[in-house]
């Protein structure tokens, strides 16, 4: 268990992951491999990387040395504290309902408010762009694949596999519609 006086929070075990994972970084090698990796499922302002390594360092849980020439930019690494911490922190399995943000789920919560056309509409651009991330997070899996990292593939594969799920269920969504809509153009027409 982590200690409670240190008010970790899931970024601030991002961080520390990421350093014991990279070793020595500056806060601008966080913030990019938060954007290849964590970026896809977990969302949160980059700018809170820069603030929580000064942070945890303040903890003692990373050591931050600073170039004495240059650009003077900022390397943290991991201390034996930060590496307890994390390890503590993984070793706590959660139960945490994964969190869902869609506009497209939102809209069409609303749908009996609006045209079948523009759900229909709605229904396909959503498809898309899920077939689009699934050809996407395929070419993330082949380059983990060859990294030889095998828990983020493992997360690579569920979220290639959820956007799967979703662009099938919109597709489902779109058929409703116009079986809807086929339906009412035969009534109409009898």
């Amino acid at each position: 268990m982590s200690r409670p006086d240190l008010s970790l929070t899931p970024v601030s075990y991002v961080v520390l992951g990421l350093v014991t994972r990279d070793g020595p970084v500056t806060p601008y090698d966080l913030k990019a491999a938060v954007g290849r990796g964590v970026a896809h499922f977990w969302q949160f302002p980059h700018s809170q990387i820069y603030s929580e390594s000064e942070r945890l360092a303040r903890l003692g849980l990373l050591v931050e040395e600073r170039e004495t020439t240059g650009r003077r930019r900022r390397h943290y690494r991991v201390t034996a504290e930060g590496e307890k911490a994390l390890a503590a922190w993984l070793a706590e399995p959660t139960s945490e309902v994964p969190q869902v943000r869609s506009l497209a789920m939102l809209k069409l919560y609303f749908g009996q408010l609006a045209h079948p056309e523009d759900i229909a509409a709605l229904a396909r651009a959503q498809q898309a762009m899920h077939r689009e991330r699934q050809a996407y997070l395929g070419a993330m899996l082949e380059r983990l694949r060859a990294r030889d990292r095998p828990w983020q593939l493992a997360v690579g594969k569920l979220m290639r596999d959820a956007d799967r799920a979703m662009a099938d269920s919109w597709a489902q969504v779109e058929r409703v519609v116009e079986a809807a809509a086929a339906d009412r153009e035969r009534r109409s027409s009898a």
